[in-house]
């Protein structure tokens, strides 16, 4: 794609990646056959490459964002399916980022769109807050029906069953391996989880533990920064990560990390890209560093998990059906497909696939909150691909994922990590006792 940005325009780092990008698109159109919003909409500025069209007019005439641009790019999920699509390496995810900072700076939003943003900005990522927030939706849900605003109707929806108590696994600390020593590894405990799921970060720590590993829970790290970043809110997004990053970096430069633990994939796609979000700051050497140590929590386990650690696990899981649900944020933003499903397979639960995998539930971040018609659609279509394979359980490796798949089906959800503690010794997952 042939760009016009004058020199002085290309002084701005952000401006400078933004057309290396741009420069990189050749219009093809395959992004458009993997794109979930596209799929559902059927409009090409709502695919990725009528989204490029937008952003490039956009950035290149420095124009004030309208309304007809925000729109659209508010409708994207950042799922990145069309990064795995895209034939020529198009980096959309970083493009999409800078039009929503953009769009943020340069554009005044009706009030009850920043009001809106506003909460989910300065609540989500704030554990404590957010279980209040939870508490008072679960008060409100009996009246969603209503509630005429479809965002507000879906605030409320959201609220789980139970609100769970607040686990003090999650507190700064370190966790001894009950196996000789093979890591010492942080545990990024995240934000929103630590509200709706504790029963994630209990079955992680376990499971590291059991396997050889020193867990650490860093002393002042916290929310990734993913909520606010795609949102374009780049202090807030860059303050959550820069305290991340110097919690991490003390526990490098002091005992020393082999990894950084992340079992929310959402989060793993942001923090393996501080080094990019940082790479023109004073922590840049630092965030790199972080960056170059991240891993999924399925990256860590599959080199830790052997033949005899699930050997008593095949007979007692055999014929126990698991239909794994591929995060977009996994299988797209860190390119993580097999591992999972071979941890699974290899702890004796039969792993079944849903069609269309590649595309998105729906969830994506605060997606499903800002966007409910359309996070509806994929939600349906997502559960009856998943039903279809009439699977015992469904698994996933993203918080958010679970959260809105389980709104729509009787089928119990875990995350693969609470699976795999369980083949490992552990307990059998809550999800799975009440079901």
């Amino acid at each position: 794609m042939q760009t016009t940005f004058t020199e002085t325009q290309l002084r701005d780092p952000e401006i400078q990646r933004s057309n290396e990008i741009l420069r990189s698109c050749v219009h093809c159109g395959f992004c458009t056959a993997t794109c979930p919003t596209y799929q559902v909409l059927g409009d090409e500025l709502d695919s990725p490459r009528g989204r490029i069209y937008l952003i490039k007019d956009m950035l290149e005439n420095e124009r004030k964002p309208d309304e007809k641009t925000v729109k659209h790019i508010d409708r994207c999920l950042s799922c990145l399916a069309c990064m795995t699509t895209c034939p020529s390496g198009v980096h959309y995810m970083h493009l999409v980022d800078h039009a929503r900072a953009y769009i943020e700076k340069n554009y005044d939003r009706p009030w009850h769109e920043k009001a809106l943003r506003w909460a989910l900005a300065n609540i989500l990522p704030y554990p404590t807050r957010f279980r209040v927030a939870l508490l008072l939706a679960k008060i409100g849900k009996p009246f969603a029906p209503l509630i005429p605003d479809a965002r507000l109707k879906a605030m409320l929806e959201m609220a789980p069953k139970t609100i769970p108590p607040v686990s003090r696994n999650d507190d700064p600390q370190s966790f001894a391996p009950l196996a000789p020593r093979k890591k010492r590894v942080a545990l990024m405990t995240g934000c929103a989880q630590k509200a709706l799921n504790t029963d994630i970060n209990d079955a992680t720590i376990r499971l590291l533990t059991r396997l050889g590993c020193e867990v650490v829970v860093a002393q002042g790290a916290g929310c990734c920064g993913a909520l606010t970043h795609h949102m374009g809110k780049v202090d807030e997004s860059h303050g959550s990560a820069a305290a991340n990053i110097k919690a991490w970096a003390r526990e490098m430069d002091s005992a020393g990390l082999d990894a950084i633990v992340i079992n929310t994939s959402g989060c793993g796609t942001t923090v393996k890209d501080y080094g990019h979000m940082f790479r023109n700051e004073p922590l840049a050497e630092d965030a790199a560093r972080v960056s170059a140590i991240a891993k999924d929590v399925s990256e860590v386990l599959i080199d830790l998990i052997d033949e005899e650690s699930v050997a008593g696990a095949r007979t007692q899981h055999g014929g126990v059906k698991v239909a794994y649900h591929a995060a977009c944020s996994l299988q797209h933003g860190q390119k993580i497909k097999t591992h999972p499903k071979t941890l699974l397979k290899a702890a004796g639960f039969e792993v079944v696939e849903p069609a269309d995998s590649h595309l998105c539930c729906g969830s994506a971040g605060t997606y499903n909150l800002m966007q409910p018609e359309i996070s509806k659609q994929l939600k349906t279509r997502k559960v009856r691909t998943l039903e279809a394979k009439h699977p015992d359980i469904i698994a996933a490796g993203n918080i958010g994922c679970m959260m809105q798949i389980g709104s729509g089906t009787e089928v119990p959800i875990v995350h693969t990590v609470e699976l795999l503690d369980w083949a490992t010794g552990g307990p059998k997952p809550s999800a799975l006792k009440t079901s």
